[in-house]
């Protein structure tokens, strides 16, 4: 099994599939700026047959520049919340689902065999051990890792998975787990939620738009209809917009997440030396 060229081919298709997740996220900008654009069309009420989009541009070149540069500000602090949310690293992640950390004393056959899988492992991959966690109150099987970078990172197993795994099918597993560690999966997988989240909010912003519209379009009088229709179309954009836009950030995402787990398992065999191993994990998972 030729592991390397996997590993290879898995990092080329991530790589033209964030090409494609960061042409999706500047296609939206620019829909979003045209809904910007035809509201403010609307609001200057330019009525004249002879209308030129040239002229029009020189005239607004710098507001439409600030609409852009204000949606990607607020794209991009909506990254950085979420980022923000999740800085306690790793092992505070695992402690919220659930995870008891592993120490020292009073260490039950299962978790001893998961320490050393899990040093044998750091040795395998040149990382430094992480902080190791069992879910006891999870009887599923499953393992994930978690954190920013090497320095914060956790394993967490849950107790299903140690009771089903044998040790070369837990080797294996806990390979693929390093792999997501070694390759940064983490990290890039804070990235790619980020602007989601930020576009994400921007449906949801229209949505209150449109329920706003619905309270106060009975209390509005006929000279306000001009603005409810540009209020009403800022509304219906920024719903359909932030939401197609969504939900293909979605698809792209669980695509380039799909490679990285091709990566990991082509990574464990590495680290391992032995395809049974999580080979035999992902069958009975």
């Amino acid at each position: 099994m030729n592991f390397f060229a996997q590993q290879e081919a898995a990092r080329k298709k991530t790589l033209r599939l964030i090409l494609v997740y960061a042409i999706a996220v500047i296609l939206i900008i620019a829909a979003l700026d045209i809904i910007f654009a035809i509201a403010l069309i609307f609001i200057e009420g330019d009525s004249s047959q002879t209308w030129n989009p040239l002229s029009w541009m020189e005239r607004n070149v710098m507001v439409m520049v600030a609409v852009s540069a204000a949606i990607l500000a607020f794209i991009g602090l909506a990254s950085l919340y979420k980022m923000i949310a999740f800085r306690g690293g790793g092992g505070a992640v695992a402690r919220q689902l659930g995870g008891t950390q592993v120490n020292d004393e009073k260490r039950d056959p299962a978790v001893r065999r998961l320490v050393n899988v899990v040093e044998e492992m750091a040795i395998a991959s040149g990382l430094p051990v992480p902080e190791i966690y069992v879910m006891e109150n999870e009887s599923g099987i499953n393992a994930f890792a978690a954190g920013f970078d090497t320095g914060d990172a956790a394993i967490a197993v849950t107790r299903g998975a140690l009771d089903v795994f044998d040790r070369d099918e837990l080797q294996g597993v806990i390979g693929h787990e390093f792999s997501h560690i070694l390759n940064g999966d983490m990290r890039l997988n804070m990235r790619l939620l980020g602007p989601l989240f930020g576009i994400m909010l921007i449906s949801m912003m229209g949505r209150i738009i449109l329920r706003g519209m619905g309270r106060t379009r009975t209390r509005s009088s006929k000279e306000g209809a001009g603005g409810i229709v540009i209020i009403m179309l800022l509304g219906v954009g920024l719903t359909v917009i932030g939401y197609i836009g969504y939900l293909a950030g979605q698809l792209i995402q669980a695509a380039i997440s799909r490679q990285r787990e091709f990566l990991a398992d082509a990574s464990a065999v590495q680290f391992t030396r032995n395809p049974d191993g999580i080979s035999g994990a992902l069958k009975k998972i």
